[in-house]
């Protein structure tokens, strides 16, 4: 079935033991343990190993998870409320529960989902990505490689996908355990790097093998929607347009004409092609630099648009960042309060799970009413069907609707 050949890996069975506030948060179906609240490991372990979680009271086990030697997160908990066995049977089942979540996406004009979300679909460290029929899965941890071939196969035959392509985190890349290449086609036939998809009905591309994450970002998929059925005969910004998710969906909608920028001549390079896939009348014009100073010249030059969309990369990918994070946030909103038109729309999105929804809607609210602007906070959205959040901690996007 699969052109490679996987690591035979047999995981061993430990009995762990953890501190009270380890085992408030397993109780609290809370899927990271951290190494400090590890009290007790009945063998020496190694990545993919079973974590059986005793209880301390009772003696009985209270949850499994799969040992993790190289992360502070020492164990991913992957099941609650006594024992259980991966195999087959199990991966199946949970498989099954996270297609059913996507069932009424994909009944829509749609052929491109998330099928798991790591820790929120009890996978953690494991994406799995479908567009059009290449299903493309994602590594971040090598707990995963002594299960990889029965869970690619139940995600094969759930997703009904003809190819699949494996993804490698960073760290992966190098870890000693595996020889897996990072972009490899271990099944079906991949005739193109690029892989055509549809998204509520606009087309889109996603290179599979070298495309940042999988390829695409697809959590803002109900966003870009929204975009597109607020911009017909309008004029739009596209802020860090990446491939011009945004873009395109405006310009399907009616857009006069659209502007993509973003630092990335590759990127927009991407966007242009996205945009041809696509019957647009508008007109669609790129800026290639850094957004702020970007928009600083956009705003001396007293340019204004009707839709203003400014969708940055995570500011706060650790603790320390949380605070620059913030002024970026509120300098962004303060530019974009600038370059709306009057009855224009300004959408401000953050993917910092670091930074909360409150914190940011909050900073949001703070800056527009000192702009002298008259708004109204239209709507909040968060993650689409396909991101569930399975804990506080997997809630990362949250995007506010602007009307000036």
């Amino acid at each position: 079935m699969f052109s490679i050949s996987f690591p035979e890996l047999e995981p061993k069975v430990l009995a762990v033991k953890l501190s009270a506030k380890g085992e408030r948060s397993v109780r609290n179906l809370h899927p990271w343990i951290f190494s400090d609240s590890i009290e007790k490991v009945n063998k020496e372990a190694v990545s993919g190993d079973i974590a059986v979680i005793f209880s301390h009271t009772k003696n009985k086990p209270i949850g499994v998870g799969l040992y993790d030697p190289d992360s502070p997160i020492r164990i991913k908990m992957l099941h609650f409320g006594g024992g259980s066995k991966f195999d087959s049977t199990y991966f199946k089942q949970q498989i099954q529960v996270a297609y059913n979540k996507r069932e009424t996406l994909l009944k829509t004009d749609t052929n491109s989902y998330r099928l798991l979300f790591g820790e929120n679909d009890g996978f953690p460290g494991f994406i799995a990505d479908v567009y059009n029929n290449v299903l493309v899965v994602k590594l971040y941890s090598a707990i995963w490689f002594p299960f990889l071939e029965i869970i690619l196969k139940q995600l094969i035959e759930t997703s009904k996908a003809e190819c699949c392509v494996l993804r490698l985190g960073r760290k992966l890349q190098q870890h000693p355990s595996q020889t897996i290449k990072d972009g490899e086609v271990i099944y079906g036939k991949l005739d193109h790097k690029v892989v055509p998809f549809v998204e509520h009905g606009v087309r889109f591309s996603a290179n599979v093998i070298k495309g940042h994450k999988t390829g695409y970002f697809l959590d803002h998929r109900a966003n870009r929607k929204r975009v597109g059925e607020l911009s017909k005969r309008k004029t739009v910004l596209d802020v860090f347009s990446y491939a011009g998710g945004f873009s395109v969906h405006a310009l399907v909608g009616g857009a006069n004409k659209v502007t993509s920028l973003d630092i990335s001549q590759q990127a927009l390079e991407v966007a242009k092609e996205n945009v041809q896939l696509n019957k647009v009348s508008g007109t669609h014009h790129c800026i290639v630099g850094d957004a702020f100073v970007e928009m600083e010249v956009l705003i001396k030059e007293k340019k204004q648009y009707d839709v203003v969309v400014i969708d940055p990369p995570s500011f706060a990918k650790s603790a320390k960042e949380i605070g620059v994070a913030k002024k970026k946030y509120a300098l962004l909103a303060t530019l974009g309060s600038q370059l709306v038109a009057t009855n224009g729309w300004l959408i401000l999105a953050s993917c910092s799970s670091r930074i909360t929804a409150s914190e940011f809607f909050q900073i949001n609210a703070e800056v527009l009413k000192q702009s002298g602007r008259a708004f109204q906070m239209m709507d909040k959205t968060y993650h689409d069907v396909d991101h569930p959040i399975g804990f506080l901690e997997g809630a990362y996007l949250k995007c506010g609707y602007y009307r000036f």
